[in-house]
């Protein structure tokens, strides 16, 4: 993985004792220094790994060498100030600024991937919001659209796989906690879109079971008008389910929920409107 040019890991707190520049010189060259002098001292500090005094200076240097070969160096170094202080919301909104704003620099591809790396940093647990998740997911798919002969692609190929992964669990445990709520529609709309989106999720067995049994529950407890199509999917959920898991440990009682199904269709078929129930007690969710 790419890491900043001064590997900060290296810099000891006691180094900010014998930094190039006492804080008296260092707050007159802020004040008064020229162009040059701030610009010098800046990069001396960066070097050093005092990535918070360097960004006071590049900051009033933005401005004031803009449209010179300078003011480049500058953006490029100045996010790597905020990452290196930990703000990566700012550092990924300036990487992808200089990659925007320098397209056919050498350091674009580069900043252009640390943009969407810091946006994979932001990334929270998978219980939280997971909005800057995707986020990253479209910033990491970007770079891998715009450079796709990059060696860091596999890098990034990996980052998004496991983005994907902290979503799946989050719709994953949406998904169980439907069922415990007896929310059966939400429950099944829940898993059905997992398995769309994450074919390759870990918990495909014991989501497609969860949804026979949510699926049987949901037609049961429906208007008699809509018990035959409900009753009909929990068919074809357990036609799938059994077809891709045929010794899955729970095929058993997964088959007793379609056979049930089968006989409340026959039930509805031949007109009768009695209907047979199931001992649902421990749905083996705790």
């Amino acid at each position: 993985m790419f890491r900043n040019p001064v590997k900060k890991a290296l810099i000891l707190p006691a180094l900010a004792l014998i930094l190039l520049l006492p804080a008296c010189s260092y707050q007159k060259i802020l004040k008064n220094g020229s162009v040059d002098e701030k610009y010098d001292v800046a990069l001396k500090l960066y070097n050093k790994g005092d990535y918070s005094r360097a960004l006071q200076l590049f900051d009033q240097l933005s401005g004031a060498l803009r449209a010179t070969e300078k003011a480049q160096k500058v953006a490029f170094y100045y996010p790597y100030c905020y990452y290196n202080q930990k703000d990566y919301t700012l550092a990924a909104y300036y990487f992808k600024r200089y990659a925007t704003s320098y397209p056919t620099s050498k350091e674009a591809e580069e900043c252009l991937f640390m943009s969407a790396y810091c946006n994979f940093l932001n990334s929270p647990e998978y219980s939280l919001d997971q909005t800057v998740t995707n986020d990253a997911l479209k910033e990491l798919q970007l770079f891998t659209n715009t450079y796709p002969a990059s060696k860091r692609v596999s890098e990034c190929n990996e980052l998004i796989d496991e983005l994907r992964l902290k979503l799946e669990m989050k719709d994953y445990k949406i998904g169980r906690l439907y069922y415990r709520m007896q929310d059966f529609a939400a429950c099944i709309t829940v898993f059905s879109n997992i398995l769309r989106e994450y074919p390759e999720t870990p918990h495909k067995e014991e989501i497609m079971y969860l949804r026979v049994k949510a699926s049987y529950r949901y037609a049961s407890e429906s208007i008699f008008d809509k018990q035959k199509e409900r009753h009909e999917k929990t068919l074809a959920y357990y036609k799938e389910f059994s077809s891709q898991f045929p010794e899955s440990r729970h095929l058993g009682e997964a088959k007793n929920y379609m056979e049930k199904s089968g006989k409340e269709l026959e039930n509805i078929d031949s007109g009768k409107t009695g209907r047979i129930r199931l001992n649902l007690d421990n749905p083996d969710i705790q």
